[in-house]
């Protein structure tokens, strides 16, 4: 598998994470005041993915240019 697959499958699992700690973190509201670790846990998987979706985004432009050797 070569890294734009990587890249594309860790930001495929990245996005189940992210969705899972935003239910969490709903339900732990709903069920009083949450502690910060919860309230905070949505915030890893979502920088990783803002990372991760800008080299998605970039990958064509980079090809275009002749900059990137991936495909």
């Amino acid at each position: 598998m070569d890294w734009n697959k990587w890249v594309r499958q860790i930001h495929r699992w990245l996005s189940i994470i992210f969705t899972l700690t935003v239910i969490a973190n709903f339900v732990a509201m709903a069920l009083g005041q949450p502690p910060a670790w919860i309230v905070y846990s949505p915030l890893l998987p979502l920088f990783l993915l803002l990372f991760s979706g800008l080299y998605m985004f970039v990958l064509p432009y980079a090809a275009k240019s002749g900059q990137c050797a991936g495909g």
